[in-house]
């Protein structure tokens, strides 16, 4: 009962400066094909983790295994288009019953975290990547660029979602690389 007392008085307390307790959890997509999700996805925007910050030329590429995870590589410039590139591994599984638009990722054999698809383009080309926590967002889509104005109706779409938009870094993408490293975009799952 005290441990009750204690996280409703956290939430109440975080209510006031607009954390996820206040909001509640954000509902995924109703379904999403996994198997067409699959591929790469150039990052366009993120509330980029610490291990990603200031990344350029960000992909992620996801690869669906024969025993159902899925095998996740963020590729990215660290600091500048010039600099080496830098992959980040990952597996996650999907969460069941949340029609394949939740995954757990995990980060490190004690570490894992929720991938919540918050919207999908009709088309499946444009995929805003959310989490109930509102601290970290992936707007991602098959091309590295997309148009002003669906850069902005994600601005407003994580907004309604309770993201904080000034968070929001536009990733830069510049395509086609040339030079090395330029064909990295994967390798293979733990």
């Amino acid at each position: 009962m005290a441990f009750a007392r204690i996280l409703a008085g956290a939430c109440l307390a975080l209510a006031f400066s607009g954390s996820a307790c206040a909001r509640g959890p954000i509902a995924p997509v109703q379904r999403m094909d996994l198997p067409g999700f699959m591929g790469r996805w150039y990052v366009i925007a993120s509330i980029p983790t610490r291990f990603e910050k200031d990344g350029y030329d960000a992909v992620e590429t996801y690869r669906l295994q024969g025993d159902g995870s899925i095998c996740t590589s963020l590729r990215f410039r660290p600091g500048g288009f010039d600099a080496p590139v830098k992959l980040i591994h990952s597996q996650a599984t999907v969460v069941p019953g949340r029609g394949n638009a939740e995954w757990k990722v995990h980060l490190f054999w004690f570490m894992h975290a929720q991938y919540l698809v918050g919207w999908l383009a009709p088309d499946g080309n444009q995929v805003l990547v959310v989490r109930d926590a509102r601290d970290y967002l992936w707007y991602m889509a098959r091309t590295p660029t997309v148009g002003a104005a669906d850069y902005r109706a994600m601005l407003a779409r994580a907004e309604a979602l309770g993201y904080d938009i000034a968070k929001v870094r536009r990733t830069p993408q510049r395509w086609p690389e040339k030079d090395r490293g330029s064909k990295v975009f994967e390798s293979p799952c733990r």
